[in-house]
């Protein structure tokens, strides 16, 4: 068959009804074929085809008669020299980087690596058997599809509440679900999960990686997987392992319809997306896709010993930014997941590794300048978890505006704080405010950052109070992985107890933790099965457990039912509430014409905090009353907002407290909304206090209270 010149853009494998064309971009290779494959369990390619042209670096050609559902791969000829950074082999079958679909994983042997496992000279050798029958396939699709009118929810950030998702998960032992759809996109679009999503008043899934990933071969043959799923290959390609039907076309389809549903639901899909390395590993890893098609252009390479990496991530390699096709890559993928797939936003791990230039990190980088000059992605959510394990990595607060940013100071100061630490009050009343010191300045709102307490990567929140240490035995190394420290109050027992004390004083810090996320300003992000009390059994880096460990049980008794309860009304008081909402930091001065201040800090006796106070070592009590009747804010329709004014009460010390409720305006009375110190705040319903009265507050708990808005005018 002959082959046609084609073109060298749109890279990957495009279909056009009447062939397909192949474009791959390879910088320093000699010759680039495309094999052909004629089922998933094929052991070798039923046909090859040389690419006939070559366009700055982007080989290319177009292949008449092909269609979707094509399994494909390439072989790419030139010099394997792992010392000058060069390891072509052209008897490995490498992966598309451009795959919009995956039709076979990787199937783990020695023939995956580029080298000869075990020789003397390690990867300075070179393993000529072919790796056909075991090397991941890509296949075209037809990217058709009817999105029946399909619209992104548009949700503000300064309105939005995050909920972090594993896909299977989430879903995989949810009794309501049908069991084939369990731990799937259509699981996660059924009407069940939605309904979930919807009472718990979240606004945005953020759903852990679903670029299609390896499992590992270390935990392949230990019986383990990469469950969490950071170690892409395909940065174009839903994850198969997520689909009920595992066709390329069928798994492509599933994803948007689960968008789809999810967008209908009022709901928006943010991705956790993994751009900064890749499932290669270091430069004894495998041979998948980007080490035969272009080592030294897609990975950093140490300059001094190019037959090596330089590892910001912790993963064995870095994608090389700096270079311009692998940063056209990376937007390229960014624009499909949006224009073709209908995603709301993004969320970078490790993204300080994405803005490194030579070895800094650089806000002014060609990443940062490229996304914000995109006509499509600058109107996108933006997040990053800003750092990286390099020197200079942790980044909290340096991101340009436009990205929000996981606020790793924000969750250890909550933490310090209701472990009793009492010299993390102030910083805690700063990241109760919006963090205005890490955001303010570069022009950035209190949306910048990403409010959390826990994530995936970590203890989940009823852990957090149960253990001192991290108990990760399950996941074979030793318990040396993960992070052990742990920032929480825990009742000095480690693991479950059966002391109603411990339990109560347990039950209250995790009512305490969601409330001050629910209370901060910012964007808040609950970690998903935090609401239904999921334990890992102090298990803190879950990332290989594909199984009930992680996946996320449904069946509550009573005290999960009451904090689950307990979670929704929190959630919902948030998105009732103007002045939690706040798109301005708070000024701490009179609002404008009212005289009022726009928030205040007392002392339980009830007079406003001096700087004394403030560093009083003893002092873990605080008042504040955020003034959201007079809100110097205005709606989309330009009329000024107003809510009601609150007053947040926060005992952090092992002894009760009694606060003097603070001055309001005659006749207002402080209306009680929760106490964490009640299970379910049916106690305080009822309860109306006048300025001035005393309000004894329990041990280690948050109350409320609010004074209803008053109407105000237009300006």
């Amino acid at each position: 068959m002959k082959v046609l010149p084609g073109k060298p853009y749109p890279r990957g494998a495009s279909w056009d009804g009447r062939g397909v064309n192949f474009a791959l971009f390879s910088e320093y290779a000699t010759k680039v074929e495309v094999c052909l494959f004629e089922a998933p369990d094929s052991r070798s390619e039923s046909a090859r085809f040389e690419l006939p042209q070559r366009t700055h670096f982007a080989w290319h050609g177009t292949v008449p008669g092909l269609t979707p559902g094509q399994l494909y791969g390439y072989r790419i000829h030139g010099p394997y020299d792992p010392a000058a950074g060069h390891r072509y082999n052209p008897a490995k079958v490498l992966l598309d980087p451009y795959a919009k679909a995956v039709a076979r994983d990787v199937r783990w042997a020695d023939e995956m690596y580029g080298y000869q496992i075990g020789h003397p000279d390690a990867d300075l050798s070179r393993d000529d058997r072919d790796n056909a029958a075991f090397a991941p396939l890509a296949a075209v699709i037809d990217p058709a599809f009817d999105w029946k009118g399909d619209r992104p929810p548009a949700i503000p950030w300064h309105r939005t509440v995050i909920y972090e998702a594993h896909v299977k998960g989430f879903t995989m032992l949810h009794p309501d679900i049908p069991e084939p759809l369990r731990g799937t996109y259509s699981g996660l679009a059924s009407a069940q999960a939605i309904r979930h999503l919807k009472q718990l008043g979240v606004t945005a899934v953020e759903l852990m990686p679903v670029h299609h990933h390896v499992d590992d071969r270390h935990l392949v043959d230990a019986g383990l997987s990469n469950y969490w799923g950071y170690n892409t290959i395909a940065y174009f390609a839903p994850d198969v392992r997520f689909a009920t039907d595992k066709d390329p076309q069928a798994v492509v389809r599933e994803f948007k319809e689960m968008v789809r549903a999810l967008h209908a639901a009022g709901l928006e899909v943010i991705l956790d997306v993994v751009y900064n390395h890749t499932a290669e590993g270091h430069h004894l890893g495998p041979t998948l896709s980007f080490r035969g098609i272009d080592n030294a252009s897609y990975y950093r390479l140490v300059p001094s010993d190019l037959r090596y990496y330089e590892d910001f991530t912790g993963c064995g390699n870095t994608l090389n930014m700096q270079h311009p096709r692998v940063l056209q890559l990376v937007m390229d993928s960014l624009r499909y997941w949006v224009t073709e797939m209908h995603v709301d936003g993004f969320r970078f791990d490790l993204a300080s590794a994405l803005a490194r230039e030579l070895f800094s990190v650089n806000k002014l980088s060609a990443f940062f300048d490229i996304v914000h000059q995109d006509p499509v992605l600058s109107q996108v959510k933006l997040i990053a978890e800003p750092w990286d394990i390099g020197e200079g990595g942790y980044q909290v607060g340096n991101f340009p505006v436009l990205w929000a940013e996981w606020n790793g100071r924000y969750r250890d100061a909550v933490r310090r704080f209701w472990k009793g630490e009492s010299e993390a009050m102030g910083e805690f009343a700063t990241r109760l405010c919006g963090s205005s010191d890490l955001y303010e300045v570069g022009g950035r709102h209190p949306h910048a950052s990403i409010n959390f307490v826990t994530s995936h990567d970590g203890f989940t929140l009823l852990d957090l109070v149960s253990y001192n240490e991290k108990h990760n035995e399950a996941n074979r190394e030793g318990n040396a992985d993960g992070d052990g420290h742990n920032l929480s109050w825990n009742g000095g027992v480690e693991g479950p107890t059966g002391d109603p004390a411990i339990l109560a004083l347990r039950e209250r810090q995790r009512r305490n933790f969601i409330a001050t996320l629910m209370l901060s300003q910012g964007v808040p992000m609950i970690r998903s099965g935090d609401e239904l009390s999921h334990s890992q059994r102090g298990n803190n880096n879950a990332y290989c457990q594909d199984n009930e460990l992680s996946w996320l049980d449904w069946n509550l008794d009573a005290p999960r039912k009451a904090f689950l309860e307990f979670v929704r009304k929190v959630i919902h008081f948030f998105r009732e509430q103007p002045v939690l909402q706040r798109r301005t930091f708070f000024q701490g001065r009179p609002i404008r014409g009212s005289g009022v201040k726009d928030i205040a800090w007392f002392t339980p006796s009830g007079r406003e905090m001096t700087d004394e106070d403030w560093n009083a070592p003893a002092t873990r009590g605080l008042g504040v009353v955020l003034a959201g009747d007079a809100l110097d804010e205005v709606d989309e329709q330009g009329e000024r907002i107003a809510g009601d004014t609150l007053l947040l009460l926060l005992n952090a010390r092992d002894e009760r407290v009694t606060f003097i409720l603070p001055a309001a305006p005659p006749r207002a009375v402080w209306e009680a909304v929760f106490d964490t110190a009640s299970l379910e705040g049916k106690d305080l319903e009822a309860v109306r206090l006048p300025p001035g009265a005393p309000y004894a507050l329990r041990e280690r708990s948050v109350a409320v209270f609010r004074r209803r808005k008053s109407i105000v005018q237009s300006p």
